[in-house]
């Protein structure tokens, strides 16, 4: 089974540097202070979020990281996965089913009581994956967002 470890302080220099290669991936626009001032909270405990290293803790392959809300309709915390990512040449073993098929129950075992994932429409790999685990397509809403 792979291994998933909820990142500490200790990890951001482990951590920084593959969400810096997972961003410059998917063309996000940022620098590496304006990254180490959004990991630091996370690793620090804060109740908004939880980040994960996946693989051997002082050698990871990759990183998961879940933020936390509140939801009437569903009757309290809601979870939502910001990013997940495995490193490129090792992905298509199984490690991401495997870590969602542990994270899951433990989410549930804490009250999350859903767990959203935005997947790219071309993505059919993402896809696949997430609905091996019981994710379904959610087309009632067009995810809309404003940044501040």
């Amino acid at each position: 089974m792979t291994a998933l470890h909820i990142a500490n302080p200790d990890d951001l220099d482990r951590l920084l540097p593959m969400v810096m290669s997972c961003h410059a991936h998917h063309g996000v626009s940022q620098n590496e202070e304006e990254c180490r001032a959004a990991l630091e909270p996370l690793l620090e405990g804060v109740p908004h979020g939880v980040a994960y290293l996946i693989g051997p803790r002082r050698s990871p392959v990759g990183f998961l990281v879940v933020s936390f809300g509140w939801s009437v309709a569903r009757g309290g915390i809601e979870g939502r996965i910001d990013t997940f990512w495995i490193r490129e040449a090792i992905r298509g073993r199984g490690m991401g089913t495997e870590v969602l098929f542990g994270l899951l129950p433990a989410l549930g075992e804490h009250g999350v009581r859903a767990l959203h994932v935005q997947i790219g429409r071309d993505n059919t790999r993402g896809q696949k994956l997430f609905g091996k685990a019981g994710f379904v397509a959610d087309d009632a809403d067009a995810r809309m967002v404003r940044v501040f």
